[in-house]
């Protein structure tokens, strides 16, 4: 991590502190009781996304590009569940507050990595409904396995890339004071926050992964939902159009699931308390991960007949050996 510290070359006294303290949710009564909610939402979490991807790999019928991106969604919901949700819980139910440094700088690429795929599968499910709307007769030589699979590794890199940028500029800042993280866990811009010397390339790194995690898969979103509706309104009946709505109905609830609760605690986040901010942030995070799978199996007729074909055949298969 020398190229990101030029202090350590030009033997600049440095202080690099031997753990952080994680300080989140101070002073809230009976707070153990959203940790044991947290728990049950990270345990749907689990099954529900681990019931999507099991529906995906054993259906053969359900090989379309857009189920290769439905995949990578649950594949990312359920990995950012698992490492902010138990680490959480470990960290404030039982009293872990302390983290080293190493481990700090860790847990924050993968769960700011994470949240930032969560973001970008919907913009690659925005250019397939995109594609599929505005050029129906030629959605599958254009849309293929190859296409999206390129889409989302572009979007892989996109993510590792800018947050070891920003996780690489902490090793830069000397923390010669506090090393208490106000914040639920290994949040980047508290921690920056925290450092002695200048503290601008790290701001602007946070500029830049608020720009790519948010401001850039909304812009996306918006307009190509715009060109969307521009699509609709060329098609002369009216049951028409709600058929080719109706294939966006999924897509249009996890963005909302996703974006709404982020934008709105953003705008309202300077009016409430800190330790109302910091649950409503934790909320956002976990939450969405728990609705993408419930969404997608009552939303998307494909899935919903597949699991039930699932079921249905592993129920037969227990009662035979009962038998």
């Amino acid at each position: 991590m020398e190229f990101f510290n030029p202090a350590l070359k030009e033997n600049i006294t440095f202080v690099r502190p031997a753990y952080f303290i994680i300080s989140g949710f101070v002073g809230i009564p009976n707070i153990k009781y959203y940790f044991v909610f947290l728990f049950f939402i990270y345990i749907i979490s689990f099954i529900g996304n681990m019931a999507v991807m099991t529906v995906l790999i054993m259906d053969h019928t359900l090989r379309s590009p857009k189920y290769i991106a439905v995949f990578n969604l649950a594949l990312t919901d359920l990995l950012s569940s698992s490492a902010l949700v138990p680490k959480v819980i470990d960290t404030f139910l039982f009293n872990h507050r302390y983290i080293s440094y190493s481990d700090c700088l860790t847990y924050m690429f993968f769960c700011f990595t994470l949240l930032s795929m969560q973001s970008f599968n919907l913009v690659a499910l925005s250019i397939d409904r995109v594609m599929a709307i505005l050029y129906p007769l030629h959605y599958q030589v254009k849309v293929t396995h190859r296409f999206m699979l390129s889409v989302i590794a572009f979007f892989w890199i996109l993510a590792v890339t800018v947050i070891l940028i920003a996780v690489g500029l902490i090793t830069r800042l000397s923390f010669c004071e506090s090393v208490v993280i106000k914040s639920y866990y290994c949040d980047h811009g508290p921690v920056y926050r925290l450092g002695c010397n200048d503290v601008t390339p790290n701001r602007a790194i946070a500029v830049v992964s608020i720009i790519n995690i948010l401001g850039f898969p909304l812009s996306f979103i918006v307009g190509s939902y715009c060109s969307i509706i521009y699509a609709l309104s060329k098609i002369s009946t009216v049951q028409g159009r709600m058929k080719a709505f109706k294939t966006c109905t999924g897509h249009l609830s996890l963005l909302a699931i996703y974006y709404l609760p982020i934008i709105i605690v953003y705008l309202i986040g300077s009016k409430i308390s800190p330790n109302a901010r910091i649950i409503s942030l934790s909320l956002t995070s976990v939450v969405p991960p728990m609705l993408n799978p419930i969404i997608y199996v009552f939303q998307t007729q494909e899935i919903k007949e597949s699991l039930k074909k699932l079921l249905k055949v592993r129920g037969q298969s227990k009662l035979g050996t009962k038998n």
